[in-house]
């Protein structure tokens, strides 16, 4: 499918390579030290100039003695570990941002580091490893596959030998990447606006307290000065990245964001509109890596989540011209033939289905426990287990674990902790949790009323009708010299509205009250049903 090829942006990752043991990071020391302390050249890749310095840094890795454990002499009375510093030359970036650093530390087997206490503690290397050094990279705007062949190149132009880096360990791993587009500021506005992809893969994909749940909406700057989307973000665990998108493993954050600076540049310069990016949130990663050897999964996953967000707020992906995208320094809207095909996001359709399992569950009946579990859940703010739950109800926590069991699609229980299946059910258990206890006061009220007009002397029927008003929660005012009126609070629907009146009526009927009375009373409702009427229209 023809879509717009996002940019590269952030991108972070440890590289590894054991193929030479520890010569790669001994090459380094002796570089340094010939070069007075850093050594800088420069390079060309692929018809570019880039530029290469290698510094030093102090290290507290604990000195192994003559020897390493692996038995490798060692020779060097002082530790360092080393900077590598690669930029695209200032006359092809004008921008200054395209570049990366690598920060190469050795690696040997029950290597220790030392606090600014003393104290000593392990540093860890994959099983097996052996000797080796550990190549910490860090960078942006660099497409995600050209960092290690760029390491290499850098390297040799410092005369360290570029063989040590072209082999990397299977336990290489990517700590963050991004993948962006820059959209017109006049377009972006449905990406972040409250109902639009943002807001509600947070409402209706994360959970209401239990693992990552993060939605970030900031509409002020740096500087306090008001810019609409400044900072809005998602982040989507790897749980529940995979309700949107089924085929997906990567927990990701969306956003939309400006530059600090943006409202001081105008609409002509790129700075002024802000960029929708997708970005890997490795911290939220809960079974295995993401390899260096996957970085084609990686940017597909990423690429794919990008333009269904896009596609979901109504912005072009694959436009004639530039269309809603703003060309930068680093990206071009250009389109491409083999992007992903966008997923329809359908927030719709997941909203519908959360609230079906509501509905459901409150339409079949709820035990007690039950009730008492989401009341719970709905009033505390922080994490819950089924024993905290018992605790809370005079409960056994056997027959709070069955509950919660029934209820296995409203709620979770996972790692001893239970919480509402996403936010938006939340705010549905919530309403539903009042709704009952408004029932159950206005139940009271009516029983209260009812024993208050038979103390009155009242017949049985005149009080059945106090008792409908207060259970429907109505005002009755029935002056002698005035038209009756009834003001009705919190009903939802002009069907609710109608139920309750022609049951009053009933009610006032049998009460042997005059009926032209009734039908004439004037009717009117607070709440979203705001408005009045006579009664005589609703029966």
């Amino acid at each position: 499918m023809k879509t717009v090829e996002p940019a590269h942006h952030e991108f972070s990752a440890n590289a590894l390579y054991n193929s030479h043991g520890l010569a790669p990071w001994f090459a380094c020391d002796s570089t340094v030290k010939a070069g007075d302390g850093s050594v800088t050249r420069e390079f060309n890749r692929d018809g570019e100039r880039w530029l290469s310095k290698l510094s030093y840094q102090s290290s507290n890795i604990v000195h192994p003695g003559d020897e390493t454990p692996a038995g490798t002499e060692f020779q060097l009375e002082t530790i360092r570990e080393f900077n590598l510093k690669v930029a695209r030359h200032p006359e092809q970036d004008s921008t200054g941002e395209q570049d990366f650093s690598a920060h190469i530390a050795p690696r040997w087997p029950d290597m220790e580091g030392e606090s600014k206490t003393g104290e000593t503690y392990d540093i860890s290397a994959p099983d097996g490893f052996g000797e080796g050094v550990n190549v910490a990279l860090q960078g942006s705007n660099i497409r995600f596959d050209r960092y290690t062949a760029l390491l290499q190149d850098a390297m040799a132009a410092v005369g360290i030998s570029g063989r040590y880096f072209e082999e990397f360990h299977e336990f290489s791993n990517v700590q963050d990447a991004e993948r962006y587009v820059r959209v017109h500021e006049d377009r972006s506005g449905p990406v972040h606006s409250r109902d639009g992809p943002i807001a509600s893969m947070a409402h209706l994909l994360e959970n209401d307290r239990r693992g990552y749940r993060k939605l970030v909406q900031n509409d002020d700057d740096e500087y306090g000065e008001n810019l609409p989307g400044y900072y809005h973000t998602v982040t989507l665990g790897q749980r529940r990245v995979r309700e949107a998108f089924p085929d997906h493993r990567l927990p990701v954050e969306v956003k939309h964001y400006y530059a600090k600076e943006a409202n001081n540049k105008g609409p002509n310069h790129p700075l002024g509109h802000p960029k929708v990016g997708v970005s890997l949130q490795i911290s939220q990663l809960r079974d295995g890596k993401v390899g260096l050897d996957e970085l084609d999964v990686l940017e597909e996953e990423l690429d794919e989540t990008l333009l269904s967000v896009l596609a979901d707020a109504g912005i072009d992906v694959a436009p004639s011209d530039d269309g809603p995208f703003v060309e930068d320094s680093y990206f071009t809207p250009d389109v491409s033939e083999s992007g992903p095909d966008p997923l329809g996001l359908n927030m719709t359709q997941v909203r519908m289905e959360q609230e079906h399992v509501v509905v459901r569950h409150l339409a079949d009946g709820l035990t007690p426990t039950a009730w008492e579990s989401l009341e719970t859940l709905v009033a505390d703010g922080g994490e819950l287990s089924p024993a905290d739950i018992a605790d809370e109800n005079d409960r056994h926590v056997g027959s709070v674990r069955r509950a919660l069991r029934e209820m296995d699609d409203l709620v979770e229980t996972e790692y001893a902790k239970v919480s509402l299946r996403s936010e938006h059910v939340a705010e549905l258990v919530h309403e539903a949790v009042n709704e009952a206890r408004d029932a159950t006061r206005r139940a009271a009220d009516a029983a209260s009323k009812a024993m208050e007009a038979a103390k009155r002397g009242l017949s049985e029927t005149t009080s059945a009708f106090i008792a409908w008003a207060a259970r429907h929660d109505v005002d009755v005012n029935d002056r002698t010299d005035a038209r009756m009126k009834l003001r009705f609070h919190g009903v939802k629907s002009a069907r609710e509205l109608g139920d309750a009146i022609r049951t009053g009526f009933d009610v006032w009927k049998d009460a042997g009250m005059p009926e032209t009375r009734f039908r004439e009373a004037q009717i009117s409702v607070e709440g979203d049903l705001r408005g009045k009427a006579r009664a005589w229209r609703y029966l």
